[in-house]
């Protein structure tokens, strides 16, 4: 983990909205995210493998994540909402947008900016493995340890999260801070 030492409220993208601090700058992500590849790449040697992204969060990720499988697939994404403009999970999972690709018979690699509750991916999980994949596994870039509900475990994990509310990277609060190339705790 990487801790900031100069105030972080400088930085422009901010546009003087205060984060407490910087939990993982983009160098350690990067370099996370290409560890996080070549492990897929080896767990997935034979098959058809579809990376399925669930929006908004995963998008920066999910992009960064497939130019290090090196071997072919296929993207298409999820949208399902639980949080709305509130800082915890609502527990109401709503799917926005279902993947038109065919999922029977083909290795599922579900991408996730972080695990939380577990409540959405319990969902998500029971949605798709009623379509037959030959495989389904979680991809999550952070995980705080707290579902206590996931039903499924997460195969392939980034970074261990604090319990603090996090932006960047993707990650945002009321559709803020998505944008920010490093993870950071919202004050």
């Amino acid at each position: 983990m990487t801790e900031q030492s100069e105030p972080i409220a400088a930085d422009p993208r901010l546009d003087g909205r205060a984060v407490r601090r910087i939990v993982y700058d983009a160098g350690t992500i990067a370099a996370r995210v290409q560890e996080l590849g070549a492990d897929i790449t080896a767990a997935y040697p034979d098959g058809e493998l579809l990376v399925l992204g669930l929006l908004k969060g995963s998008f920066i990720f999910l992009s960064d994540l497939v130019r290090h499988i090196a071997r072919p697939l296929q993207v298409d994404f999820l949208v399902a909402s639980s949080y709305g403009d509130a800082m915890e999970s609502s527990g109401v999972v709503r799917l926005l947008y279902d993947p038109e690709t065919e999922l029977a018979g083909k290795h599922i690699l579900l991408v996730e900016d972080i695990v939380d509750s577990g409540r959405t991916l319990n969902r998500l999980i029971d949605l798709l493995g009623d379509r037959k994949p030959r495989s389904l596994d979680i991809c999550a870039l952070l995980h705080k340890h707290i579902a206590t509900e996931l039903h499924h475990p997460t195969r392939f994990i980034g970074f261990d999260a604090p319990h603090e509310f996090l932006v960047g990277y993707g990650l945002d609060h009321a559709e803020n801070f998505r944008h920010l190339p490093y993870v950071a705790s919202l004050q």
